[in-house]
C-alpha cells in the first residue's frame, strides 16, 4: 500500500529530502560500518526519512557498505507460529491446527510482521539463507550467511551454537538505524547465558518439516517474550529493560552514534554488548559474578 501524500510530505522533511542509496552508504561509513563486517542491524523505516525505493534500497547501501566480504543478518521470527499457549484452547480447536497448520518452512514462511519490513524483505533476498528454527529464526546474506544459520539449536535457540552466539564469535557487530533500544535481540543471547536467580523458561510445540516430513516437535527456551527476568525493581518505571541496557552501554562509551538519513543510529561491537548485557544481567539481579 503506498504511503499517503502526508506521510510522505513528513518524511521529505524529516530528512531534508529523498534519502537515497548513495547518501546511506556514505551515513553508514561515516558511522563506522566497514568492509567486511558481518553486521545484524535493527531498522525503524520511518525513522531514516523517505528512502527512495524502501527496503531493497537500504538493503544495497548494506551490502555496499561491507562489501563481497561482508555479512548482513536480521531476526526474523515467524509470523504464523502458533501461540505458545494454544494447548489450552477447545480440543476441536487443537485437534484443527494439529491436523492442519502449516509446517514452517525457512524458506516460504513469512518473518513476523512485529520486526518490520526489512526481515521480510532480506529473508526473501536471492542468495539469503534462513534458519531452521521455527519460533525464533534469523536471516543472513553474504559470505558467513550459511556458517551463522546452520543448525539452529532446537532447545535454547539464543543460547550456544545460535546464530547469534555465532555472530559474536565472528567478532560481529549490531546495527540500530532508527530502531528503539529494546529491540537489541543480541541481548537475549546475554539472558540465555546469565546466572542469576528466577529465570523463566517457556516450553511450546510447532509443526516443522524434518526429512521432508510434517511433524509436531517441542521446544523449550528463555521466555524472550514474556521477560527471561523480573527486571521491575531494577529498571525505571514504564522502561523496557533493554532500553536501560543500552543506555547502560551508551553512558559507559561503548557503541557508536551518528545518523543515517535521518534516524539516530548506533553501533556496537557484539561481544560488547554481550558482556556488558550479563554483567549487568547478573550483578543486578544476584547472579554469580
Amino acid at each position: 500500500m503506498d504511503e499517503p501524500l502526508s506521510s510522505q510530505a513528513a518524511l521529505l522533511a524529516r530528512a531534508d529530502g529523498p534519502v537515497t542509496r548513495r547518501r546511506l552508504v556514505r551515513d553508514l561509513i561515516a558511522l563506522g560500518l566497514a568492509e567486511g563486517d558481518t553486521v545484524m542491524f535493527h531498522t525503524r523505516m520511518s525513522a531514516l526519512g523517505y528512502v527512495a525505493g524502501g527496503p531493497p534500497t537500504l538493503i544495497g547501501a548494506l551490502r555496499e557498505a561491507v562489501g563481497e566480504r561482508g555479512t548482513l543478518m536480521v531476526t526474523c521470527g515467524w509470523n504464523d507460529a502458533l501461540p505458545y499457549g494454544f494447548a489450552d484452547w477447545p480440543q476441536p480447536w487443537q485437534d484443527a491446527v494439529r491436523a492442519e497448520h502449516p509446517a514452517y518452512d525457512p524458506v516460504s514462511s513469512e518473518a513476523d510482521h512485529d520486526n518490520g519490513r526489512l526481515p521480510e524483505a532480506l529473508r526473501r533476498w536471492p542468495g539469503a539463507v534462513r534458519s531452521r528454527h521455527p519460533d525464533v529464526s534469523c536471516a543472513a546474506l553474504g559470505a558467513e550467511a550459511t556458517a551463522l544459520m546452520a543448525g539452529h539449536p532446537w532447545d535454547d535457540p539464543h543460547g550456544p551454537g545460535s546464530p547469534l552466539a555465532r555472530l559474536v564469535a565472528l567478532g560481529g557487530r549490531v546495527l540500530m538505524l532508527g530502531a528503539p533500544l529494546e529491540t537489541l535481540t543480541l541481548l537475549h543471547h546475554a539472558e540465555a547465558l546469565a546466572d542469576a536467580p528466577g529465570k523463566r523458561f517457556v516450553e511450546y510445540e510447532q509443526p516443522v518439516r524434518e526429512g521432508g516430513q510434517r511433524v509436531w516437535r517441542r521446544f523449550r527456551d528463555i521466555d524472550s517474550s514474556g521477560g527471561a527476568f523480573d527486571y521491575s525493581t531494577v529498571t525505571p518505571e514504564g522502561q523496557d529493560p533493554f532500553e536501560t541496557i543500552v543506555r547502560g552501554m551508551l553512558a559507559a562509551g561503548i557503541g557508536c552514534r551518528g545518523k543515517v538519513g535521518a534516524a539516530d543510529s548506533c553501533l556496537f561491537e557484539a561481544g560488547e554488548v554481550v558482556d556488558f548485557g550479563l554483567a549487568w544481567i547478573e550483578e543486578k539481579l544476584g547472579g554469580a559474578r
